[in-house]
């Protein structure tokens, strides 16, 4: 189920980063951080009572060269086009000035929910203050204290009061959600046109959780529903998404994080990106499904050995990512596109299979009887079973004597035992060892 997103909006020196570093800090677990352009991070996830979201912080998109003004406007857009959430945060001993204004009026057109947050009440004196900031016409102002962490449990409060309900975010009927990632210029907008051309019916276009961004589902003719996350962000090119790479990394993982599949695009003009590398990583740790779509091959000038090298290129870059498919495509000419369809439903197949624990401990016995179990210091790993405990990805637990003695190169024998015997196409899958108690 993906997470609310919360933004954090205001005017430089109003202590944006002191709430965020408070909310990531205390409360928070930090599970994934990118670098901002200005500052160390501008994303974390977040929990507030039983609730997990994830944070922008806008103060970190700061781009260079911007006059005061546009600037904030940015990053107001950002939240607004992002968030299902705006905390929008004000300081007491500057008072209302002419920037919180000029933000607030842009906020108030987002039609996005927004809470007033009005940082440095570090006294009573200073919280009696407050009401002026009721003249922004954003509702009840929270008065709260960044640096003492007053007042943050009142906010946070209105803030989850927004959320969608859970039930909303749970209306998942048997659809395979996927997303393209990939940099700019690698031809996604006209991907997604094609794949969507190719004589099916686009269903409907539905707001995801983030409240612009526009899943698009449809159907093949054998009736598997298909659901295509975030088409917003790749078909409209505006300035703000433009404005940072950093903030279009972000996007992309929020992506992943909704999909079962991952179509990880390359230009074959350009090769592969350090970009390219992080969000795939992101994919293969998230334990998604994963495709390789290689675009605009009509444009390579090819002999016998071109697609045996790029391939070679693509294994080499991507070690982690060997069990992924690799598809030559050019969104252009329509080669291969037929293919994604039936490639991303084998992908999701894998993501959700389920082998008997029976199977599983043939192969197992078989793999042990091939390569005996190692020895560290005397003792050797004694494996006694095998079983799958989950899907998406597939996920199986092995009993032994000591999780210790599992060594890295063991595990991963094991693990290409398994795929030789049961394939797994497109998915990773995790190798848990417990102590057999």
């Amino acid at each position: 189920m993906p997470n609310p997103v919360v933004a954090i909006v205001g005017r430089p020196n109003v202590g944006k980063s002191t709430i965020f570093n408070r909310l990531a800090g205390e409360r928070i677990s930090i599970v994934e951080d990118i670098p901002g352009v200005t500052r160390d991070r501008i994303y974390a996830k977040g929990e507030w009572l039983g609730r997990t979201f994830d944070i922008i912080d806008t103060g970190g998109i700061d781009i260079k060269d911007e006059p005061f003004m546009s600037q904030i406007k940015l990053q107001a857009q950002v939240a607004m086009e992002e968030a299902d959430v705006i905390i929008f945060i004000t300081s007491v001993r500057e008072g209302v000035t002419q920037g919180d204004e000029h933000v607030a009026r842009i906020l108030y057109q987002s039609g996005k929910p927004v809470i007033l947050a009005v940082n440095k009440a570090d006294n009573p004196e200073m919280r009696a203050e407050v009401f002026d900031f009721y003249s922004l016409g954003l509702g009840d102002p929270y008065p709260i204290s960044g640096s003492h962490g007053l007042g943050l449990g009142d906010m946070l409060d209105a803030v989850i009061a927004e959320f969608p309900s859970a039930d909303e975010l749970e209306k998942e009927e048997d659809v395979i959600n996927f997303s393209l990632i990939g940099r700019p210029n690698v031809g996604k907008s006209s991907l997604v046109n094609a794949i969507l051309g190719e004589e099916r019916v686009i269903v409907s276009d539905i707001a995801g959780t983030t409240r612009d961004a526009v899943d698009t589902s449809f159907e093949d003719e054998e009736g598997v529903k298909y659901r295509m996350i975030d088409t917003a962000g790749i078909r409209k090119k505006g300035k703000v998404s433009e404005s940072t790479e950093k903030f279009s990394v972000m996007r992309a993982l929020r992506a992943v994080d909704r999909s079962d599949v991952v179509l990880m695009v390359l230009n074959a003009e350009e090769g592969i990106q350090e970009q390219d590398k992080k969000v795939a990583g992101y994919a293969h740790e998230a334990g998604k499904g994963i495709i390789i779509i290689v675009n605009k091959w009509d444009k390579i000038e090819k002999d016998t050995h071109t697609m045996k090298q790029f391939e070679e290129e693509i294994r080499d870059e991507f070690q982690y990512l060997s069990y992924a498919p690799i598809l030559y495509v050019s969104a252009l000419t329509k080669q291969r596109l037929v293919q994604i369809p039936e490639k991303i439903k084998e992908v999701s197949d894998s993501q959700n299979q389920r082998i008997s624990s029976s199977l599983l401990n043939d192969v197992l016995m078989d793999a042990i009887a091939r390569n005996p179990t190692p020895t560290d210091k005397g003792r050797r790993l004694k494996i006694y079973y095998i079983t799958q405990v989950g899907v998406k990805p597939p996920t199986f637990v092995l009993f032994v004597n000591d999780p210790e003695l599992l060594h890295f190169s063991y595990e991963r024998f094991l693990e290409n035992q398994i795929r030789n015997a049961f394939s797994f196409p497109g998915t990773p899958f995790r190798l848990i060892a417990r102590k057999k108690k």
